[in-house]
């Protein structure tokens, strides 16, 4: 911990000049975690940063916590955003940042203490890749939090580009505040952008699109501290809804690309669920041609392709929305024996 004498406010000034990463941390309302997650950016191992610490019209004490702060550490710098909302707050600090790394980081989390040399090193180690995410601990805030456990199960399994690439429309593959990137990066490729969608997962999207390079640190980088008032519990642009509108959108784009059957598709999953979110589609310019089922009789309008008379690879392009893992591993295990290719013959969407 720094503390509150001239010669350690002279290192820090010195550290804040030379800054080579630019810690973005909106805040709303965060009196009871804004300290730790502070304190846990003052204690790391890398001292070249800069934290720029926005306050989006707080009425608590977080303000005053992320003045002490900036009172005691030039390396953090108190902005204040009157915009509602973590999009505009977050490009607000963005706007501010001076170094050549982008840093996220969420005001209820903590950074474990070797998790920006981690990052700023595996980035200079490999200069191809653009992004650098890390593995999360989950902290749950009471026993009802499964859902959260499966997925951070999930995202943390997800550790290299070509992972991460062929999962990214099952769920967001990377969890927002364990990332770092070249700011060269967001330049080029925007930043968040505001609207009915998570803006976290859009940003993702758009980059992967435009071929930006993002793998995983295999090492605990957060401790993700779950709440009954995350945003992304909270909010309606974090919901089931949110994420297969954005992310259909986004699929739509890629198959016209990369499907050699375009616009013909045929959708794994015949459940009353899977074909209303394959059904997005269809306003997209997507034909789905059948569905595949297990069971053989299944009375729809669109037809139905028993999942033992699948052609052989290369005939369709299957989309895959089953969600339940073990029907999705033994869907998997079963296309993998009939030769088809994740990413080139069939996609994840669930």
């Amino acid at each position: 911990m720094i503390k509150k004498n001239g010669k350690n406010k002279s290192l820090s000034l010195q550290s804040m000049n030379k800054a080579e990463i630019s810690i973005l941390l909106p805040f709303y309302n965060a009196q009871t975690t804004l300290k730790r997650a502070l304190e846990s950016i003052r204690q790391q191992e890398y001292s070249h940063f800069e934290c720029l610490m926005v306050d989006n019209n707080s009425s608590d004490s977080s303000s005053e916590i992320a003045r002490e702060f900036q009172k005691t550490d030039p390396r953090f710098q108190l902005i204040s955003e009157q915009k509602q909302g973590v999009v505009f707050a977050s490009n607000t600090a963005y706007k501010m940042a001076r170094a050549k790394y982008i840093c996220r980081m969420d005001a209820d989390d903590i950074m474990t203490p070797n998790r920006l040399l981690l990052q700023k090193k595996y980035l200079e180690e490999n200069p191809k890749l653009d992004v650098v995410a890390g593995l999360v601990k989950y902290i749950p805030h009471h026993e009802n939090t499964q859902g959260f456990k499966r997925y951070v199960k999930w995202v943390n399994s997800l550790l290299s580009y070509k992972d991460i690439y062929n999962n990214r429309f099952v769920e967001s593959p990377i969890v927002n505040p364990s990332a770092m990137w070249r700011k060269e990066i967001s330049d080029q490729y925007g930043m968040y952008k505001a609207g009915d969608f998570p803006e976290d997962y859009e940003m993702w999207l758009r980059w992967l699109s435009k071929d930006v390079r993002i793998q995983k640190f295999p090492e605990i980088v957060l401790h993700w501290q779950d709440s009954n008032t995350r945003l992304t519990r909270t909010h309606q642009i974090y919901n089931d809804k949110a994420f297969f509108k954005i992310k259909t959108a986004y699929l739509a784009k890629w198959l016209k690309k990369n499907n050699p059957h375009y616009p013909h598709v045929a959708v794994w999953g015949a459940s009353r669920i899977s074909r209303q979110r394959a059904s997005l589609l269809l306003a997209l310019g997507i034909t789905i041609d059948s569905y595949i089922d297990i069971h053989k009789k299944r009375d729809l309008n669109t037809p139905i392709l028993y999942y033992q008379d699948i052609p052989e690879a290369g005939k369709i392009f299957i989309l895959c929305y089953i969600k339940e893992e073990i029907a999705k591993k033994k869907m998997m295990d079963y296309l993998d024996n009939k030769d088809y290719v994740l990413g080139e013959n069939y996609m994840l969407i669930s």
